[in-house]
């Protein structure tokens, strides 16, 4: 069969699709990745999945570069340039490394549920037992992350915080095997799925570091015009991890913030209403904005009219969910975002980022 697409033939002469995915080779994408084929595998047992391994130049790239354009922005375009080429269908990412607006052509047809989106304190065996709030004053604290770097100088002052890189294998073994970090910050979610629950001596709540912007959900991204690819992954998607993730994703967008900016959120749903807590920081974490929005969530069933035109909100196609509660949810992620506008958010991010480009 000629085409774009791989086939494979059975002993009895069945014909069928080949659904490749793509992941990177670190250990927890792989993870993530075996974990969506599987429940892809159980909802369509006669389809044929094929994991491919993408290897990326970003091997050799110095960390120093790495730093400036994102070790993971690099693969999530190479990653992309596969599915663009036909070379997989479709891709697993965790959510928060997706831009919230797509190049054209592609959309994130599934978002599954929610693993815990808060960040852990994991230490250094030697303070085993204590917490950031009972380390000793300097103790020095290793995280990659801007917005989590401004929240905790501001609420632990007595510590120090220092980049640190490298997937969570490398920071674990920078923690352990040196005494440059008494702990380290991680996202609690790439902990659990890669099984090393046991290391985590603190969740971090909402009073102490709100989270990143789709922090803990996964994400497929697929080829817009791919409808069968679309349909198949769609009953994936977990409709409150998608409403909280569409308002968090919207709220980032009219802030143009990234990774180079401290943004944070916090989202709940909770009696059909869906609540989004927003801050900016700068920096060091001394100026901030935070405010709270709720918005109505309720379905009236009403059976919505079938629309030919495929919808995207902030990257995300989710046509088997209610298009109101969608909108809603997108709306309130942009008036959260024009209300810290309309208080100097601007400003204090324009800060942030020109300070993190002159490091």
């Amino acid at each position: 069969m000629e085409g774009p697409y791989k086939y494979i033939r059975d002993g009895n002469g069945k014909v069928s699709r080949v659904i490749r995915i793509g992941t990177r080779k670190s250990q927890l994408a792989r993870i993530q990745t075996d974990s969506v084929a599987e429940k892809l595998k159980g909802l369509y047992p006669d389809v044929h999945l094929e994991i491919v391994g993408m290897t990326t130049t970003g091997d050799k790239i110095l960390d120093t570069a790495l730093s400036k354009i994102g070790e993971k922005s690099l693969f999530t375009k190479e990653l992309e340039t596969a599915l663009e080429r036909n070379e997989v269908d479709l891709v697993v990412h965790s959510l928060k490394d997706l831009p919230t607006t797509l190049p054209p052509g592609f959309t994130i047809g599934a978002v599954l549920k929610r693993e815990n989106p808060h960040d852990a304190v994991v230490l250094h065996p030697k303070n085993k037992g204590k917490s950031l709030d009972t380390l000793p004053d300097k103790s020095v604290i290793g995280t990659s992350s801007l917005r989590r770097a401004a929240q905790l100088k501001k609420r632990f002052p007595h510590l120090e915080f220092k980049d640190i890189r490298g997937n969570l294998n490398t920071r674990l073994k920078k923690l352990d095997e040196k005494d440059d970090f008494s702990a380290i910050i991680l996202a609690a979610a790439g902990l659990r799925r890669m099984g090393w629950d046991s290391r985590v001596s603190q969740i971090l709540g909402p009073e102490d570091c709100m989270y990143a912007v789709g922090q803990g959900a996964l994400a497929i991204e697929v080829r817009a015009r791919d409808e069968d690819i679309l349909e198949m992954v769609s009953v994936l998607h977990d409709p409150n991890t998608v409403l909280r993730c569409i308002a968090e994703r919207a709220f980032l967008r009219r802030l143009e913030g990234g990774c180079s900016v401290p943004v944070a959120v916090h989202t709940e749903v909770k009696d059909s209403q869906l609540y989004l807590t927003g801050a900016v920081y700068s920096l060091d974490g001394s100026d901030s904005l935070k405010e709270t929005m709720q918005t109505s969530i309720a379905s009236d069933n009403k059976v919505e009219e079938q629309v030919d035109e495929r919808v995207q909100r902030v990257g995300v196609t989710a046509n088997n969910m209610p298009g109101p509660a969608q909108d809603a949810s997108e709306k309130l992620g942009l008036d959260l975002a024009n209300l810290l506008l309309s208080k100097g958010a601007k400003e204090i991010l324009t800060v942030a980022r020109q300070l993190n480009d002159a490091r």
